[in-house]
């Protein structure tokens, strides 16, 4: 699987940050050992910070939104 998305659950400022990686930051992430220290170096560029956060990465993105218990369009 190609991390092509970064999901950031950000606890501090309660917010949902998505990430589509452009390709240059997808060839940079090979030269890591792990991802999550490529991670790191993107916390300015899109205003995280990982000690704050739980992430996860996905080669699709696939997005459900609930109210009142039911699926809504809403995004």
């Amino acid at each position: 699987m190609e991390p092509k998305y970064v999901i950031i659950l950000d606890f501090c400022t309660g917010a949902l940050n998505i990430i589509k990686l452009i390709e240059e930051e997808l060839q940079e992430s090979e030269n890591y050992d792990d991802f999550e220290s490529f991670l790191s170096t993107l916390e300015g560029k899109y205003g995280f910070n990982l000690n704050n956060c739980q992430w996860m990465t996905t080669e699709t993105l696939n997005i459900y939104w609930y109210e009142d218990g039911r699926e809504t369009d809403r995004i």
